[in-house]
């Protein structure tokens, strides 16, 4: 017994009808990744950006803390060495007085 074009078309037909439902999901499965993929290219990323920006202008900012600090250090220092060179001094001038 073979099959007739009208057996052909009602067994296609039946595919479809039971695959609607898995096309459907597959749709609705394709529009939430568009709209993920979306969100992290237009939200994610430049939310990322936004503070990764901000983070470099901590990290200018620290290096110019750091560098004052260093500045500060180094003042001390040479006003600690006058200090015990103007002391020497003042010794051998009340020696010498």
């Amino acid at each position: 017994m073979a099959l007739t074009n009208d057996d052909l078309q009602a067994m296609s037909n039946l595919l479809d009808d039971k695959l609607k439902p898995i096309k459907d999901d597959i749709d609705t499965l394709e529009k939430k990744i568009t709209s993920l993929e979306l969100t992290l290219e237009n939200e994610t990323n430049h939310g990322i950006k936004i503070i990764a920006e901000g983070h470099l202008d901590l990290s200018r900012k620290l290096d110019q803390a750091l560098k004052v600090e260093n500045e500060k250090e180094i003042l001390l220092l040479r006003v600690n060495h006058l200090e015990n060179e103007l002391r020497k001094v003042k010794e051998r001038i009340s020696q010498i007085a």
